[in-house]
C-alpha cells in the first residue's frame, strides 16, 4: 500500500510516506529561510516522499528556538518560504507547513527573556526550557497567541503551501494547556478537560476562519502524555497523582480528537509523549554526548541551565546514561495502535508517527488500518533514498537508522544530519553526508 495515492480533502499524496517534522539551523538570524533550507527540503522531495511536513515554524516573533530556525511571524517571511514550497511541489511532493509555539519549552535564546517562560501555569521543569520557572500567561497574552496562530496560518496559505498543521503535541504551548500537570488554571482555560481544551478550540476556530473551509488543516496530537518519561523533575506535584505521573489519558485525548473533528479539522497526526524529545515520540537511545553539547551551549541563560550543565559535566558518563536512558528503547511503530484507535473512533484520516523504517512494518500499519499515512524523519535523514529502496522491494537499507537520537539533540547547536559514527566507514564520510543535506548543488555524498 505504500505506493498507493491517498487524498485528504483536495490534496492528493502520490504515496503514503511523509517526511515528518524535522528542522535545523537553515535560516538567517532574523528567521528568514535561506538557500540551505531549500536544499534540505528539496532533497527529501527528490527522494520520492509523497509529502513533507515542515519543521515547527514559530508563530511568535520573540519566542523562537533554536536560533536560525524559520519564523512565520511577519508577512516578510512569506515570499522566501513560498519559493521553497514551489520548488518542493515542482518535484510532485506536497508541502504542509507545521505551526507551533514552544512556550516555556523554548530551549535556546540569544539572551534570556521573560517571553520564553510563558505557559499555562507557573512552575518548575528541570529538563525542558532554559528558564528558572514558567510564568502563567494572562488572558491578553493568550488572546494574542491565538491571533498569532491565525495570522501565521494566513501566511501559510499565501505562501502556496498545500496545507497547515498545528502542533498540539511535543510539550509546546498548546500541549501545556492540554496537560493537567502543567495547566492548573482556575479560569476558563483550565480545570476540567473541556476548559483545558479551550485554548486549542480558539486557535482552531481562528485558523479555520482565516484559511477557509477549502484549505487542508490538520492537528498533531499526543495520544498519551507519559509525563514520567523522560526522567524529569517537574514541580509542583499535582493531584490526583495520575495527572502528575501520566498527564492526559486516552479518554481525554479522544475527547480532544472528537472536538477537533467537530471543529472541522481534516486529519490528525498522532504521536505520543510530552516534550521534545521524548522516548514515545522518538523511540530509541538517549545521546549523552549530544546532551552535554546542548546544555553547555545554553548554560549562560539561567541558574537552572547552569546547574543542568554542571550536572552533565560532573557526573560520570555511566551514571548519566543509566539515569537518562530510563524508558528509552526502540519499539517499531510505537504509536500505531493509538493511531488506529483515533482513526476508527473518529473516522478521520490519521497520520501515524514514531518508530517506522522497515517496509514490512509500514505496510502492516497501512494494510491493517492503523493509519492512512506514515510520517518519519530520522530514517529518511539517514537514508534519503529509502523510498527508492522500497520501490526495489528492499525491506530496509543496508545501513539503517539506528534511532540513536543524536541528530535530534545535535541540531540545536550543529548542522542537521546523521551523527551515528557506527553507520559510516570514517568520520570524513559522516561529515560529508551531514554537509550534503544543506550544501550547494555540487556537494557530493558518497
Amino acid at each position: 500500500m505504500i505506493f498507493q495515492p491517498f487524498t485528504i480533502k483536495n490534496v492528493t499524496f502520490k504515496n503514503r510516506i511523509l517526511r515528518s517534522s524535522i528542522g535545523g539551523r537553515t535560516s538567517y538570524y532574523d528567521g528568514t529561510v535561506n538557500p540551505a533550507w531549500k536544499r534540505f527540503e528539496t532533497r527529501f522531495a527528490e527522494g520520492g516522499v509523497g509529502g513533507i511536513i515542515s519543521a515547527t515554524v514559530t508563530v511568535d516573533d520573540k519566542r523562537w528556538s533554536p536560533l536560525e530556525y524559520p519564523k512565520l511571524s511577519h508577512d516578510r517571511f512569506i515570499k522566501p518560504i513560498g519559493e521553497v514550497v514551489r520548488a518542493v511541489q515542482a518535484l510532485d511532493c506536497r508541502y504542509i507547513l507545521q505551526l507551533g509555539d514552544a512556550g516555556y519549552h523554548t530551549q535556546t535564546s540569544l539572551f534570556p527573556q521573560a517571553e520564553d517562560c510563558q505557559s499555562a501555569s507557573s512552575g518548575f521543569d528541570f529538563l525542558f526550557g532554559y528558564g528558572n520557572r514558567s510564568i502563567a500567561m494572562t488572558t491578553e497574552e493568550i488572546e494574542r497567541t491565538v491571533r498569532n496562530f491565525a495570522d501565521a496560518a494566513r501566511r501559510v496559505r499565501e505562501a502556496g503551501c498545500d496545507g497547515v498543521e498545528i502542533t498540539a503535541s511535543k510539550g509546546y504551548i498548546i500541549h501545556q494547556f492540554l496537560n493537567p500537570a502543567t495547566n492548573r488554571r482556575t479560569d476558563r482555560y483550565g480545570g476540567s478537560v473541556a476548559r483545558r481544551f479551550q485554548f486549542l478550540r480558539e486557535i482552531v476556530h481562528a485558523v479555520r476562519r482565516t484559511v477557509g473551509n477549502d484549505f487542508l488543516f490538520g492537528v498533531r496530537l499526543s495520544a498519551l502524555d507519559y509525563n514520567y518519561l523522560p526522567v524529569n523533575i517537574r514541580l509542583p506535584v499535582v493531584w490526583p497523582l495520575r495527572d502528575y505521573w501520566m498527564g492526559n489519558t486516552l479518554d481525554e485525548t479522544l475527547y480532544y480528537g472528537e472536538e477537533l473533528a467537530q471543529l472541522g479539522v481534516d486529519y490528525l497526526h498522532i504521536s505520543n509523549g510530552f516534550g521534545f524529545i521524548n522516548p514515545k515520540e522518538s523511540p530509541g537511545g538517549w545521546p549523552i554526548d549530544e546532551m552535554r553539547h546542548y546544555v553547555n551551549s545554553t548554560r549562560h541563560l539561567s541558574t537552572k541551565a547552569n546547574l543542568r550543565a554542571i550536572m552533565a559535566n560532573v557526573l560520570p558518563r555511566w551514571l548519566l546514561q543509566r539515569i537518562f536512558s530510563i524508558g528509552w528503547d526502540y519499539v517499531p511503530a510505537v504509536n500505531a495502535e493509538h493511531a488506529r484507535i483515533f482513526k476508527h473512533t473518529l473516522k478521520l484520516p490519521v497520520i501515524g508517527n514514531g518508530g517506522f523504517q522497515d517496509k514490512a512494518t509500514i505496510e502492516h500499519a497501512l494494510a491493517n488500518g492503523q493509519c492512512d499515512l506514515v510520517a518519519m524523519a530520522r530514517p529518511l535523514l539517514a537514508n534519503p533514498n529509502l523510498l527508492r529502496l522500497f520501490e526495489q522491494n528492499f525491506d530496509k537499507p543496508e545501513r539503517p537508522c539506528t534511532h540513536c537520537n543524536r541528530c535530534s539533540i545535535a541540531t540545536a547547536v550543529h548542522p542537521l544530519g546523521c551523527y551515528d559514527a557506527s553507520r559510516f566507514s570514517s568520520q570524513d564520510e559522516m561529515e560529508a553526508q551531514i554537509l550534503w543535506w544543506t550544501g550547494g548543488p555540487n556537494t557530493e555524498c558518497d
